[in-house]
């Protein structure tokens, strides 16, 4: 968190492309911010902030939100009267929650929550059904809600550094899952995940897991046996595309008939 007793600079970008730098002063924003009604990006990473301005919910065309690294303590209410925010940083603060006026926020694509204080999943993102990415490492969570496949849209979800002692079961019926990052928990043994048939990336890193998670042979593993584990699977699907080719070329050769091979026929011959 920052100290909240020095100069930062913020960035701020509008529909031009164009970004200005500007300096946030013992953690107070420039009030010049809150007339530049067509932003579309504003980067408050790292200012010191300990609330903002109610003035923020007139950017009603921002996209983009970095509120990261500073010392909330509670989302700003402000914030969640954004209806285009679709990018939202909030890392590395002091929340335990969020508010029920998040839900307003039906545009937000991707969230990221890590390293805060959270000891329950937030209820309120089940209500944002676009969400496609979600950030949650480095909290206090120790299981997911039952209601997690309404959020259709997710397709990212990292879940690192939490408390997990057991691997979620509700994850398997987030069937179009691509991402999941389970780093640093306590699952000592992970189901067979071959269901999760969108599943492109698993990490399972520093878990007492004995031996690497089972799941499709298109997806990338990251953790204690992967890189063993994958080259076996590599040497393995080599092994069956080699016997797939040679099945079918003696099926070509048992089919072709004489003129085909290229020789002359014995009528033919002088």
């Amino acid at each position: 968190m920052g100290s909240g007793g020095s100069t930062c600079q913020i960035s701020a970008e509008g529909p031009a492309g164009v970004e200005q730098r500007l300096e946030a002063l013992r953690g107070r924003l420039p009030p010049v911010l809150w007339s530049q009604r067509g932003l579309r990006k504003l980067y408050l990473s790292g200012a010191g902030l300990r609330d903002v301005p109610a003035e923020l919910a007139a950017l009603r065309h921002l996209r983009t939100l970095a509120l990261d690294g500073n010392e909330l303590l509670e989302v700003p209410e402000a914030l969640c009267h954004l209806p285009c925010l679709a990018y939202l940083y909030l890392g590395r603060n002091g929340l335990q929650g969020l508010p029920p006026s998040f839900s307003r926020l039906q545009s937000l694509r991707c969230l990221w929550l890590e390293g805060n204080f959270m000891g329950h999943f937030p209820r309120v993102l089940l209500g944002l059904p676009g969400l496609r990415s979600l950030q949650l490492g480095d909290n206090r969570l120790a299981r997911l809600p039952s209601a997690l496949p309404r959020m259709a849209a997710l397709q990212g979800l990292w879940l690192y550094g939490n408390r997990f002692q057991h691997f979620p079961p509700v994850l398997l019926r987030v069937a179009q899952l691509r991402v999941l990052d389970l780093d640093r928990n306590r699952i000592a043994r992970f189901p067979d995940l071959r269901s999760l048939a969108g599943l492109c990336l698993l990490s399972y890193d520093h878990n007492p897991v004995r031996q690497p998670p089972c799941v499709a042979d298109t997806v990338r593993l990251v953790g204690n046996g992967a890189l063993e584990y994958m080259e076996a699977r590599e040497e393995r699907l080599r092994d069956q595309q080699h016997r797939e080719h040679l099945e079918e070329e003696e099926e070509e050769g048992a089919g072709r008939s004489p003129q085909d091979d290229g020789s002359p026929l014995l009528e033919d011959a002088p």
